[in-house]
This record gives C-alpha cells, structure tokens and sequence, in this order.
C-alpha cells in the first residue's frame, strides 16, 4: 500500500490524544508524508489549518481514528464510497470496532508502510428515506439504520417488507435494521443474533415488541427490506448509527439494501472476531 497522504480524525476532550497525534506526525514527517488534520485534531495541535472531517478523505490514502467506535462511526460515514481505509486506535471503553492500541500506533503505521497488514471490509446498508410517495434524503450505516419511538412507553405502528414480500405488523419501541458489523451493537442490547463481519445479512430486531412471537430475522445480504410507519400514540424518528436523526411520520417508508461500497477497516494483528467478543464483552464467561 503506497501512502502519500494520512488524515487524522480525533476525539475531542482527551488529554492523551496530543501525545497520539505529535507519533503520527513525526512518522509522516521523517518519511515525507503529507498529513492533514480533521478540526478536532488541528485544535489539539493549535494548528491553523484544518480540514472538515467530510472532506478529508478525498485524496487520503488511510485515515488515522483517534478515539472510540463513536469516532469511528463518524469517521466512516465521511469517507462514504470513497474506500479510504481506517487505521482505528481505540481510546474508548469497549472500542469494538477498534483495532489497535494507543502503545501499538507507531508499529501499526510500520506495518501499514510495509502492506504488511490486512483490510477487514465491512457491509454498509444504504437507505433511503421516502415520504408522501416520493424520495426525501439518503443515508449510509456502517452498524444500524433504527426506527424508534420518540416518547417513553408509547409503542410504535411499524409494517415489515422484504423483497415486497409482507414480514409482520410490529407493535413495539422500534425496529432495528442491522449489519453484522451492527450486530454487537444496539442489536444485541435488543436481543439480536451475534454475525461475523465477513456474513453476508441484514438482521431485523424489534425493541421490546407487546407479543412473544416477535423475534429477530436474518435476510441475506441481497434483500431489500422496507419499514412502513403506520402510526403510533407518539412521535418517531430515524436514527442511522446513532449519529444521523431525523423525525418520522405516519405513512413515512424506509427502505435499505446492501450498499455497493465497503468500509475497509485496517488490522495490523492476527487477533480474531470471536477473541475479540470474548475479551471485550466477556462472551462465554461462565
């Protein structure tokens, strides 16, 4: 992997990521790499430039995360299809997603240099959001694409489709649409199925449905899944990985698929996804 250019996208408030980003810009500098700064970063540096994180991919050859799974996430959604791979060093408390350690970032970056690591990539659902009949906005999701109820203990009205085929009616808090990175993530929390990255599928799970018989689904990768809002006692809204919100009306549609781009995750161990869910959230723990 020839790298000429590295963007750094930060965290802000942490007094550790100073130290994280002077590594990273002396590794460039000895080697002659351009390196760009998101404003996060630039004002930890007291830098006068900046680069608005929606634009720092452009041009970047890999993107430094300097935070937890939320900074990786936003960082995601501003490379979009652009496949700028993330080097994601993980100063979070879980920091699922995150490969890589804030003592492991100079030889990561060696090995990165070298094309001595891999890239995960991981599925991104594309969903677009249609009011009135019509096309309204469109968003991409790393983890989740959520339809949720704005109000405590009111449940939502929400319809199911696949491929235009008819799931269930819904009567819940809401309505996960998740990819197997997403899997461990609000889904879980939801009682959805544990996927491995590299699984081709699209899970739905219901937020505490009012029935027994409301469960999980796994479609494959290629379905299109589309939620209808009938209604409910409140308001709802869409959030898409926990980033992106947008309030939602009776008669609103959902629909998402797979998209056709990836986002590339750089690993730099040989640590696997099942070490990971066992050292991380104690999977198997007896």
């Amino acid at each position: 992997m020839t790298v000429r250019r590295i963007g750094i996208v930060s965290k802000p408030g942490r007094d550790d990521i100073p130290d994280l980003l002077r590594i990273v810009r002396d590794w460039c500098a000895a080697r002659g790499i351009e390196c760009v700064l998101d404003p996060s970063s630039a004002a930890y540096m007291g830098a006068p430039v900046a680069v608005n994180r929606e634009d720092l991919p452009s041009g970047c050859d890999l993107l430094v995360v300097l935070g937890g799974d939320g900074t990786l996430l936003s960082a995601a959604r501003a490379v979009g299809d652009r496949q700028t791979p993330l080097l994601a060093v993980n100063l979070g408390g879980l920091g699922f997603m995150m490969t890589t350690g804030p003592d492991e970032l100079s030889a990561a970056l060696d090995l990165v240099a070298k094309s001595a690591h891999q890239l995960d990539s991981r599925m991104v659902l594309e969903a677009h959001l249609e009011r009135k009949g019509q096309p309204s906005e469109r968003f991409f999701a790393l983890n989740d694409v959520v339809v949720a109820n704005g109000a405590v203990a009111r449940l939502l009205h929400l319809e199911a489709f696949t491929n235009g085929e008819y799931i269930c009616g819904y009567r819940s808090d809401g309505l996960i649409l998740s990819t197997p990175t997403g899997s461990t993530a609000y889904s879980l929390s939801a009682g959805g199925p544990v996927m491995a990255p590299d699984v081709g599928a699209i899970s739905i799970t219901p937020i505490c449905p009012h029935t027994l018989s409301n469960r999980s689904v796994v479609l494959p990768a290629t379905a299109t899944v589309e939620i209808l809002v009938e209604g409910g006692e409140e308001s709802s809204y869409l959030s898409v990985d926990g980033q992106v919100g947008r309030s939602l009306q009776a008669g609103d549609r959902i629909r998402a698929w797979r998209a056709s781009h990836t986002i590339d995750i750089v690993h730099t161990t040989s640590m696997r996804f099942f070490t990971v869910l066992r050292n991380k959230m104690g999977w198997g723990d007896l």
